[in-house]
């Protein structure tokens, strides 16, 4: 039986994905800004997607909790 991906990982997982896929298609090719300012950019993508799986984890844990309150 598989078992199911919770929202705050699959959410998380496609964001790093396709942060991962934008920094290797534009970092080569972005000419007009300096290399300090490509990587922190993508490195403060990277901080947003962990802090939003953070955010979510925590929301959804709270929900489990209030659930098995109210039984």
């Amino acid at each position: 039986m598989r078992r199911k991906l919770k929202k705050s990982t699959w959410l998380a997982l496609a964001l790093f994905v396709y942060v991962t896929a934008m920094a290797v298609y534009f970092l080569p090719r972005n000419t007009e800004i300096g290399s300090t300012e490509k990587y922190v950019t993508f490195g403060a993508s990277y901080v947003i997607v962990l802090l939003l799986w953070f955010v979510l984890r925590k929301k959804e844990k709270l929900r489990e909790r209030r659930k098995e309150d109210n039984k």
